[in-house]
């Protein structure tokens, strides 16, 4: 697509899903009237992309945080684990993202003059044990961090000790005391993802509570100082899509922020799950924003509503913001040039946790995606990924005058192929997300989608598969992240002329 994301129709306030495709975790910061919004990476390079709007209507990707495998050092991480729930901000002409990288680096704060980039190398904050991390500054300069005390090593790792906060020396990366504990939440599973906010008379700590699935909420607590003692609100979670019909599910792990109007602006993370009963999210989780209104000095949050954008256009050739790769950088990986995308195989295979693949978030639940490639040299194709144990794709060869082609469905314990044959030469590879057709309540309606998966060369056509795509969804795979289509080798090098998609949610 363009570098712009399309605006939301005429007369909607705001887009819903705001960043679509995988983007969780969201966190925003307004400077200078203008926004600048993160997100979770968790295994993926570049990391935490970098969205910036002066509207809060058209976003773009302006850059990456995490462009050098140093900063975060996600190479080795376990899948599910790497880049989770930063949070940006800014201070005395300096950008901040604070981040936890569990079996990376650990609690590391990065800076920049430019959101763009480049930013820092990072500071680790050593000893910090937690997630989630929140940074912000007192009325006399105290930098704080309020973190979820989930404990990630030790004896006691797995234990939660709810909302801790620490002051720190950003500069050392030391921490200038003990761990205090500000407030466990209202009573709902896994406080998390805390913010905190000077507003008038009271210092706001916003929280996640419920986990990250159907009970995930916002809540919030106000007190004195950003040391507290917090009192919680009796509305809470002020903001949840628990036990409803809305078609934004799992809303939370919110960031406030001053919206173009003077008013109050919640970004949360969501999914949209389709089928029958509502039970799979292909795209994975999402970021969505809504408003917020103040009585008595405590938030009151309209529901999270849907307004899909026009139809989605990515169409790209050369190196640019959107590419991701698997632990590894997209330059290690492809080479871009006049012939289009070139990749190199080194014996891997999207089973493996660094496939030779480089990819694109799939913005749209229905979609149609294509690549031209040249095999003669090498063996590869066009790939839909949750991660290495949950992936569909359409692969080619040469075979003596003819080119192979297999379609492929794999998910843990079970894999299917299916074959076909096309005329020698560059071959179209097609991989498109569609809807169930028709109506009722049978099985074909109980899906989110299905992954069609079929060829064509020389004015030849194969149709291999039709594949149920609720096995690539967050309540199947669940693995955080979400679906990502793009190009892999796995022999030789084969040549793509580059990644074409467009897709429409409506």
């Amino acid at each position: 697509m363009s570098s712009n994301h399309p605006a939301a129709d005429v007369g909607a306030p705001f887009p819903n899903p705001l960043i679509p495709g995988f983007n969780p975790d969201p966190s925003v910061v307004k400077v200078d009237g203008v926004y600048y919004l993160v997100t979770s990476t968790f295994e993926y390079l570049p990391g935490l992309p970098v969205y910036r709007s002066t509207d809060f209507v058209t976003w773009e990707q302006i850059g990456n945080v995490a462009t050098r495998p140093e900063q975060i050092a996600v190479d080795e991480v376990p899948t599910g684990l790497g880049v989770w729930a930063p949070t940006i901000r800014h201070r005395d002409g300096l950008f901040h993202v604070i981040v936890t990288v569990p079996a990376g680096r650990g609690c590391v704060v990065l800076t920049a003059t430019d959101p763009a980039g480049p930013w820092s190398d990072g500071t680790v904050l050593e000893g910090l044990n937690g997630i989630d991390p929140d940074l912000t500054w007192d009325d006399t300069g105290n930098a704080y961090v309020t973190y979820s005390g989930l404990l990630l090593e030790g004896e006691d790792m797995g234990k939660h000790l709810g909302i801790q906060q620490v002051r720190v020396d950003l500069a050392s990366g030391r921490l200038l005391e003990e761990p205090r504990s500000l407030w466990s939440g209202s009573g709902f599973m896994f406080p998390e993802a805390p913010h905190l906010y000077h507003r008038g008379d009271f210092w706001y700590l916003l929280i996640a509570e419920g986990g990250t699935e159907r009970g995930h909420g916002v809540s919030i607590a106000r007190g004195p100082s950003p040391e507290g003692p917090f009192e919680a609100y009796d509305a809470n979670p002020f903001l949840t899509a628990r036990s409803t019909i809305r078609p934004i599910q799992n809303t939370g792990h919110g960031d406030l922020v001053e919206g173009p109007d003077g008013g109050t602006l919640l970004v949360v993370l969501g999914v949209r799950p389709g089928g029958g009963t509502r039970a799979f999210s292909p795209l994975g989780r999402e970021t969505f924003v809504t408003t917020v209104q103040w009585e008595n000095d405590w938030p009151v949050a309209e529901p999270v509503v849907l307004d899909v954008r026009a139809p989605i256009t990515d169409e790209a050739r050369t190196p640019d913001h959107r590419w991701i790769c698997v632990r590894r950088t997209p330059a290690s990986v492809a080479t871009f040039g006049e012939s289009g995308v070139s990749i190199v195989a080194d014996g891997s295979t999207l089973d493996d946790p660094r496939p030779s693949f480089i990819g694109r978030r799939q913005l749209t639940i229905a979609v149609e995606s294509s690549t031209i490639a040249d095999v003669s040299a090498g063996v590869g194709g066009l790939a839909v990924r949750y991660d290495e144990a949950h992936h569909y794709e359409i692969e080619a060869r040469t075979s003596g005058s003819a080119v192979a082609v297999v379609a492929r469905a794999c998910v843990p314990g079970l894999r299917q192929e299916w074959t076909g044959t096309l005329p020698a030469g560059p071959v179209t590879l097609h991989l498109d997300a569609v809807r169930p057709a028709g109506t009722g309540f049978g099985p074909e309606m109980m899906t989110s989608d299905h992954v069609e998966l079929w060829a064509e060369a020389g004015g030849e056509q194969v149709r291999l598969a039709r594949v149920d795509g609720r096995y690539l969804s967050a309540e199947t795979a669940a693995s955080f992240t979400g679906r990502v289509i793009g190009l892999y080798a796995t022999e030789g090098t084969v040549t793509f002329d580059g990644y074409r998609a467009t897709g429409s949610d409506r």
